[in-house]
């Protein structure tokens, strides 16, 4: 292998504009893609939430018609969830492994590249029947739940297949991703990593990997079975043809709890990357997190019917989901407990991203407690299905991995542009998400105790007080991540040079904390004066 220096003819033929976009094989161009698409997504997925909200906000028929307020709460899961946080999480793992493992780019560029230009035709596909039924052009987006349950997701007409094929080019998206980063972290690491000096960025997102690959062909089986159903006159979920609706629920389970770790345990490893660095401390407990990490995701794999207690289960099959239900409580508490002892007695300053990751473990602890609560059987029938779910899942999916995603993104930034974003417009951006995410979520654990069913655009109006209350949070919520968006466009135009110690008093050590201290310097950056 020649070791000259390139040459300015070497790069007189690189691509530029549009066409280096679509082929470019840089990680960090495809992080960035990632990225910026993942932003994009969760702009649209947040539109659709400011419609649901707006339909809630005072009792009776407001805005939009029963059926297209079905449409938003479909398409507003499907979007966050597959637009919005899996890309981003992607994107920050094409960015920052490569870099944290010292390897010069990912192993497959070529499969990478692919990974992400899947992506904008998946959504092309599920988008274009909610936009032509706003044109009057066939019956709208699909309005069956993101979770597509039979026999209701079979009645959605036109949009059932772009649905379907739209859920297909996801999975071979997050696939492809998943080996990709595999791949790269077991043959690609600096001479000196070994798996337990990795830092915990990079761990995380190998075990999310490995249950992106476990768990993406379960969903692929079961959209399958569901198209045949429809369209190929088989019966595997249609009682009248000696199928089971209930079969669709434990498959689709399979694959659902198992996700929902695939949206949170990235998260977990940025905020043990910022928590460190602004305690000014090594991480307590390095081992004992890989570990508990790896036993939460083996856990996730056995406590799917947790979702299905009243479907009519045996006891023996609800004691057994309960009680392994609750043992995830143990990792994730262990979890909890060494980021506050990290933080403990540390020479804490709370710039931006500590924020966020305090917050962050602060908010997602009250989703895991109130996931607790849903794990006991005889609450659960009571609460299954009512407004108290939807504020258990938001409290662990928005505080937890978008407000990780954020962390994340504040943190990295000054690396990714070589510019300091703006401080004091990204704690605004904080304190406006932190209060008044509490303010949409909170009251809904109200309106679900007291009875409250989700997915309905009307109830009763014993009700309205408290969903008034969550309309108003979200829409200030809503307008607080335009300041993100603004934070994030001027930082890449420019702005003050970011130094080589980004983070005041902590050179080096968002690199070299994470893991334990090496014998070698190659996780610590060069220093340029």
């Amino acid at each position: 292998m020649s070791t000259t220096t390139a040459t300015h003819d070497d790069h007189a033929h690189e691509p530029t504009g549009l066409i280096r976009w679509l082929t470019t094989t840089n990680h960090k161009d495809i992080g960035t893609l990632y990225l910026v698409f993942s932003l994009a997504m969760f702009f649209v997925g947040g539109a659709m939430a400011m419609v649901i909200r707006a339909e809630l906000f005072q009792p009776g028929l407001q805005w939009v018609d029963p059926g297209f307020f079905n449409q938003m709460t479909t398409m507003h899961a499907l979007v966050m969830i597959f637009g919005g946080v899996m890309p981003a999480f992607v994107g920050l793992a094409n960015w920052m492994v490569p870099l944290m493992i010292g390897a010069p780019d990912m192993a497959l560029p070529r499969l990478n590249n692919w990974s992400f230009w899947i992506l904008p035709f998946a959504f092309a596909l599920l988008l274009t029947p909610l936009v032509l039924g706003l044109f009057g052009i066939g019956g709208g987006a699909p309005a069956g739940g993101w979770t597509m349950y039979p026999p209701l997701v079979l009645q959605t007409g036109n949009a059932f297949p772009f649905l379907i094929f739209a859920v297909h080019l996801m999975g071979i998206s997050s696939v492809l991703g998943a080996i990709n980063i595999i791949v790269t972290i077991m043959n690609m690491r600096a001479p000196g990593m070994t798996l337990l000096k990795m830092p915990l960025f990079v761990w995380t997102w190998l075990i999310t990997a490995y249950l992106l690959i476990l768990v993406m062909p379960v969903l692929a089986g079961a959209v399958t079975m569901l198209l045949t159903d429809k369209y190929f006159g088989t019966s595997f979920f249609l009682a009248a043809g000696g199928g089971d609706p209930v079969m669709f629920q434990h498959i689709f389970w399979f694959f659902g709890h198992p996700e929902v770790y695939i949206m949170i345990l990235p998260a977990f490893g940025i905020v043990s990357q910022i928590i460190p660095t602004f305690a000014r401390k090594p991480l307590f407990g390095y081992d004992s997190m890989v570990y508990a990490t790896a036993s939460i995701a083996f856990l996730s794999f056995i406590v799917w019917a947790h979702h299905m207690f009243t479907v009519g289960m045996p006891l023996a099959g609800q004691l057994f989901f309960m009680l392994a239900t609750m043992l995830i409580a143990v990792p994730t508490g262990v979890k909890v407990f060494n980021w506050v002892a990290t933080m403990w007695k540390g020479a804490m300053t709370f710039e931006t991203p500590m924020l966020f990751a305090i917050a962050f473990v602060f908010l997602f602890t009250i989703g895991g407690f109130s996931g607790l609560m849903l794990a006991i059987v005889p609450a659960d029938l009571q609460y299954h299905d009512s407004y108290f779910v939807v504020a258990h899942f938001h409290y662990v999916l928005v505080p937890g991995a978008v407000f990780g995603i954020m962390a994340g993104v504040y943190y990295w930034l000054p690396k990714w542009t070589g510019h300091m974003y703006n401080e004091k417009l990204g704690k605004l951006h904080f304190w406006l998400s932190a209060i008044f995410v509490n303010v949409t979520f909170f009251p809904q654990h109200f309106v679900g105790l007291a009875g409250m069913p989700r997915r309905i655009p009307d109830y009763a109006t014993q009700f309205a007080d408290f969903n008034a209350i969550s309309s108003i949070g979200s829409f200030v919520f809503g307008l607080a991540q335009l300041i993100f968006l603004y934070v994030i466009w001027s930082c890449a135009r420019g702005g003050k040079k970011a130094e080589a110690q980004v983070w005041e008093g902590a050179e080096g050590l968002e690199w070299t904390v994470p893991s334990p201290a090496p014998h070698h310097t190659f996780d610590v950056p060069p220093v340029v004066r």
